[in-house]
């Protein structure tokens, strides 16, 4: 480890803490020394938060130093509940997805008091997945002993809202707060000591993309004004035509507008949508060749689009950049002459010169990039050559389309057809899904030499496939195109840099993070010097947004240092006593419950206070629900529910729904079924319509339902439903709080549900274990199987018992599928309706009850997409 992740790591080890150190330092490397740590039967360690990728990395790498036993990976795709138990008294670390160890500590699967501790990565999301903050609750209230260490790389989350860093530290029950930029003194002392060398080409914007970018300014600057004018009340002093350019611009305009969307015009609404098409238009500036570019603003003048804009299309600006971009076209004369991209003539010289450079000596070169498409563009690029490259876009992205439109309406339709889908796709299909599939190498087979037949300067190449592993040992030199996430893995980088060493390294792109994982692969794992070189367009919006970021990124450390000075922690924070406010459950208790409490009244013993219970399915844990029941002082018990979210009582079955999820139910006629099997099985059947915390509690406005016919429809359906079943009760609720304060309120006096009828309910006779289904099938495919005609609860599990896979079910006959269902009429049914086609859709003015509509449950088990179960392990 470097001397600054070798504190990092002290730091963690010897005091729990929150560590939240800047993009691209190698915390990773951290964790993996503290899972090293652990590594032992005697501990059980319990991590949250990493994703697939950073799994198999940690296991890999600890794998590679012989450490035993290794981490394993806890999902229901992997182990069964049954299986679970044994691994966990096994001990060592366990790497758990949150829904899994919070059902499990439920239900006591996991032995609580021998719980070494919790690892926590992501920890700036603990506030908003409730689930892993359930499950330290559930931790700490039962293990007053064990430790818990989160991690973060993202600084600027903790500056977002009030108190937020103090809030976060207050969830995870930590005291101590390390913060780790990289202008921290043994960081840059670190990086100093052995940095690589670093060739920066400032590239001058061509005149016409220099327009554009001004002009792209100017609509970006007439849609935030456009936005305050008319929202004058809004708190507006983030929006600004610098942070407009920013990747995290609309994540912080959205929450901000979340809570008054609803009350917005239409145009702010659209103007917000606007925004986001012109950042894109910028980004394809530097990304796209001149042709692609002016294909893509060719689909921006869509008269529908336009009609549908806010205006910023119509103006002067737009226009001007629309000229703009059809000069790096056609010439004065109006003849084509295609303006070459400036990287990619830089790229060459790059090329070119390392090649002159290391003429005898192995190396690998290695040109990062953002996008997937922009490494089948340099491929093209590179083993084309510009002008052929840029000529066979403008034939089938510009020259095609002209033609077309001088063809009869018939095969100008189809030409039409033709030609759009390859300028959506830009590239080969297939092709660019091969090429982010795998590194992509060029031999350089003659870099320097005579000036190419089209009449570039471009290198000839020849390109080659082969995985990482086969480039290692190769005796010529090679070209790697990589992302800087490949794959979307945060650590593909650092694995390339590991296994390829690579020489000279070309950053096509900007990225900060990339940047950092540069710096610390030479201060660490290279005993060669790393030539970068670094490729950015000056005095231009991308290197505007580099500089953005750092200085959002400093300022972000900035503010958390200062709140570190300031802040109050309290000694009980840690949770390890019992007066830590963070673990009180008696947030709900009522008046009549403590005098029940007391100790004697009038000489006579108190009745032993009995807590409520609530009957949680197992899907709600995707909630923060839950969470709350729990919090106010109501056990819940996880099982899987047919009939029903939540039962309070055995007479009252609650479903609860989301504004999205009620619209999409009433549209497919599952709400019947699950309203027509409340009303079956319970007296009090309750239809829960709950709203988002930090959205508006309204059905009015765009955002949840608008005013035209088809949200009139929306409307009509819920009504139709209160008049189809008079027994269901229609509860609206602001936010979870609310509805975990009147499930209390609803709860008072009732009898306590039994989880062995609430389980049996809608089995029509047969005997399935809940774990068993949660186990066995596929939950996306029996959601699917639960919504075909002629399937009920009755026949589910039979179909899903014998049906193989979705393309099975569908070669089956009708009298196969009767053999399977047992019922003609169901049978019938089910084929006809994956057999007959649909000229259009149904009118949906009234609900109709579909005969044989089945259960809407059941949506768990193994994630294969092909199979309907899968066998378990043997």
């Amino acid at each position: 480890m470097i001397e600054y992740e070798n504190q990092m790591f002290l730091d963690v080890l010897y005091e729990d803490g929150l560590l939240i150190s800047a993009k691209g330092l190698r915390v990773e490397t951290v964790i993996m020394n503290l899972l090293k740590v652990y590594c032992d039967p005697g501990n059980l360690v319990v991590v949250m938060g990493a994703t697939p990728q950073e799994e198999q990395f940690f296991i890999s790498e600890l794998e590679k130093q012989e450490v035993t036993p290794l981490p394993k990976v806890l999902t229901y795709d992997h182990i069964t509940y049954a299986e679970r138990e044994s691994v966990y008294l096994g001990g060592g670390v366990m790497f758990v997805s949150a829904t899994v160890i919070v059902i499990d500590l439920l239900k006591k699967r996991i032995p609580i008091p021998k719980i070494t501790g919790f690892i926590v990565l992501r920890a700036h999301r603990i506030l908003e997945s409730c689930q892993e903050a359930f499950a330290i609750r559930l931790y700490r209230q039962g293990n007053k002993t064990g430790f818990i260490k989160a991690f973060s790389t993202s600084p600027h989350s903790f500056t977002v809202g009030f108190a937020q860093v103090e809030r976060i530290m207050r969830t995870l029950f930590v005291k101590n707060l390390y913060l780790w930029p990289r202008f921290h003194a043994t960081v840059n002392t670190c990086m100093e000591k052995k940095k690589p060398a670093v060739v920066e080409f400032h590239l001058e914007l061509t005149t016409s993309m220099s327009h554009i970018q001004t002009s792209v300014l100017d609509l970006v600057h007439f849609c935030i004004k456009e936005i305050k004018r008319l929202n004058p009340s809004l708190d507006t002093e983030e929006i600004t035509v610098e942070n407009a350019l920013s990747k995290t611009f609309h994540k912080m305009l959205q929450m901000q507008l979340d809570p008054v969307w609803n009350q917005l015009s239409g145009k702010t609404k659209q103007l917000v949508s606007d925004l986001k098409t012109i950042r894109h238009i910028v980004q394809s500036l530097f990304q796209l060749d001149c042709v692609s570019f002016y294909s893509y603003l060719n689909k921006l003048r869509d008269p529908d689009y336009v009609m549908r804009s806010s205006g910023w299309l119509l103006l002067d600006s737009f226009e001007s950049m629309y000229v703009a971009a059809k000069r790096r076209i056609y010439n004065s004369k109006n003849e084509v002459d295609l303006e070459p991209n400036p990287k990619w003539e830089a790229l060459s010289a790059i090329l070119k010169e390392i090649y002159k450079n290391s003429k005898d000596t192995s190396h690998t070169v290695l040109v990062l990039v953002h996008e997937s498409s922009t490494v089948t563009q340099l491929k093209n690029y590179l083993t084309t050559g510009s002008s052929k490259l840029l000529s066979q876009m403008y034939s089938k992205l510009i020259a095609s389309k002209s033609k077309s439109r001088f063809t009869s309406t018939k095969s100008g339709s189809s030409e039409g057809k033709t030609s759009e889908g390859d300028g959506d796709s830009e590239e080969n299909a297939d092709e660019e899904e091969m090429l982010s599939s795998v590194t992509l190498t060029q031999t350089m087979t003659q870099i320097e030499g005579d000036s190419k037949e089209d009449g570039d300067n471009d290198m000839e190449a020849t390109f080659t496939q082969c995985t990482q592993e086969q480039l290692v040992g190769k005796c010529e030199p090679v070209i790697v195109l990589q992302q800087f996430k490949q794959d979307g893995d945060a650590l593909s980088l650092p694995n390339t840099l590991k296994l390829l060493h690579p020489l000279y390294i070309v950053l096509y792109d900007v990225d900060v993070t990339a940047i950092r994982q540069i710096e610390c692969f030479q201060a660490a794992d290279t005993v060669y010097q790393i030539t970068v070189y670094f490729l950015i367009h000056g005095e231009s919006v991308e290197e505007q947004a580099y500089l953005t970021s750092l200085r959002r990124e400093k300022e972000a450390f900035e503010f958390l240092i200062k709140e570190k000075s300031s802040m109050v922690v309290h000694a009980d924070q840690d949770g390890k006593s019992d007066d830590c406010p963070e673990l009180s459950r008696d947030m709900g208790v009522s008046a009549s419950a403590s005098n029940n409490a007391n100790s004697r009244k009038g000489g006579t013993s108190a009745q032993p206070v009995v807590m409520p219970k609530v009957i949680v399915d197992i899907r709600e844990f995707r909630s923060e629900l839950p969470t709350l029941l729990h919090r106010r002082g109501i056990n819940i018990e996880p099982i899987s529910l047919l009939v029903g979210d939540y039962i309070l009582s055995p007479e009252m079955c609650v479903e609860r729904k989301s504004i999205s999820d009620l619209i999409g139910s009433l549209n497919n006629g599952r709400l019947y079924t699950q309203a027509l099997n409340m009303t079956r099985y319970y007296q009090k059947p309750i239809l829960l319509i709950e709203f988002d915390q930090n959205k508006p509690f309204a059905l009015q406005g765009r955002y949840y339902l608008s005013n035209d016919k088809s949200s009139n429809d929306i409307t009509n359906k819920l009504q139709l439903l209160t008049l189809q079943f008079p027994k269901l009760r229609l509860v609206w609720s602001p936010n979870p709080y609310a509805t975990a304060q009147l499930f209390h309120e609803l709860k008072e006096g009732k009898e306590e549900p039994d989880s062995t009828v609430a389980t049996a309910i809608g089995l029509e006779g047969e005997t399935v274990d809940d774990d068993y289904r949660l186990e066995k099938y596929n939950s996306q495919i029996q959601d699917f199987v639960t919504q075909l005609p002629g399937i009920d609860s009755k026949n589910l599990y039979t179909l899903l018992d014998k049906g193989q896979s979705l393309d099975h079910l569908i070669k089956l006959s009708q009298q196969e599928l009767n053999k399977i269902l047992h019922n003609s009429y169901s049978a019938e049914t089910l084929y006809n309706a994956l057999h007959t086609e649909v000229d259009s859709l149904p009118d949906e003015d009234t609900i109709i009850p579909v005969k044989g509509a089945g259960s809407s449950r059941g949506r768990f088990g193994r994630r294969r997409k092909d199979r309907f179960i899968t066998k378990k392990k043997t």
